[in-house]
């Protein structure tokens, strides 16, 4: 098959199809693609070394972490990554899954307690990646990091302040600059639902009520973006302006189909979060009344208990001479 190439990045000529889009596909620049496949594996021995110690670990932890590399492997070391050098609407798709999809399914394996889990202890050598993760967990950076009044304008700017200025295509014009917005786009979505899911320990700890603020508050910005695109008029980016002539690709149509991609993958991902907050938080209501009735009938028990003792001790004075 010959190929084109688009921003020092290799592109097929043919126009694309399910078959050809997720054929494995690395090149120089498939960075987050093999952060992808070390990050599987790095699990998976954790994982391992965690069951040795005959510490349970629910299954859909690894699954869910398998599955969020898988989906950042398939638009990242396959030839969607190179049909989004030309396409808005695959650019799109990649982008959302970074952004929504893949973070999901990462945070819900739960990698830092696992590793909290399996490395090493101690103060000798073998004890420093554990001593610098807890470090970097409880670092003023992380607390900033994690915060709302970063996290929540970060979430926008990628949207916003990197499609309707024209950083994107200075972005897109280099195969560097297009692999840090790949970067940004993942890292956002992992600091924006970290403490939201709060799979992990956090810097910070939110109550459920305030999960559910963070994540609805940038939700109607994400949909007017969608939207935006999906009724502009006339180029948003000039980057796919031009796509290969022989695929029949009108670059309007082809923006329209980005601008539904992006509203749709707003809400889907957010109905999800939402349910998973809201499962935990009944969870820890139901928990905390268990608690209160086990320390109603302890206290009910200490109080018959010494009721009963008194009565004992009456009836000891009125037996005696």
């Amino acid at each position: 098959m010959d190929h084109g190439q688009h921003s020092g990045m290799w592109v097929p000529p043919e126009p694309p199809t399910w078959g050809r889009m997720f054929l494995p596909h690395l090149d120089a620049w498939s960075v987050l693609a093999v952060l992808s496949l070390l990050g599987a594996v790095a699990y998976l021995v954790a994982h391992v070394r965690l069951r040795r110690t005959g510490v349970a670990w629910p299954w859909w932890r690894p699954a869910s972490w398998l599955a969020g590399c898988a989906a950042l492997f398939a638009v990242t070391g396959t030839w969607l990554n190179g049909y989004s050098m030309v396409l808005f609407s695959m650019h799109m798709a990649q982008h959302m899954v970074l952004s929504m999809v893949a973070p999901l399914l990462l945070l819900l394996g739960a990698p830092v307690t696992l590793a909290l889990r399996t490395l090493p202890r101690g103060r000798g050598l073998a004890g420093v990646p554990r001593a610098l993760l807890l470090d970097a967990l409880h670092s003023r950076v992380a607390r900033v990091l994690s915060h709302p009044a970063f996290t929540l304008p970060l979430f926008l700017v990628s949207l916003y302040g990197v499609y309707f200025t024209p950083l994107f295509d200075a972005l897109m014009a280099d195969p560097v600059g297009h692999q840090f917005m790949l970067a940004h786009f993942t890292v956002t979505g992992l600091l924006f639902f970290g403490p939201i899911l709060a799979q992990d320990p956090w810097p910070r700890t939110v109550g459920h009520g305030g999960r559910i603020l963070e994540l609805l508050i940038p939700m109607p910005f994400h949909a007017f973006f969608g939207v935006s695109i999906l009724m502009a008029g006339s180029l948003v980016v000039q980057t796919f302006a031009d796509p290969p002539a022989g695929w029949g690709v009108n670059p309007l149509v082809d923006q329209k189909t980005a601008g539904s991609i992006a509203w749709s993958f707003g809400e889907l991902p957010t109905i999800f979060v939402l349910a998973i907050v809201l499962f935990s938080w009944m969870g820890s209501e139901d928990r905390r009344a268990r608690r209160l009735d086990r320390a109603a009938v302890r206290t009910e028990d200490a109080e018959l208990e010494a009721y009963n003792a008194r009565l004992r001790a009456m009836a000891a004075r009125s037996a005696g001479p």
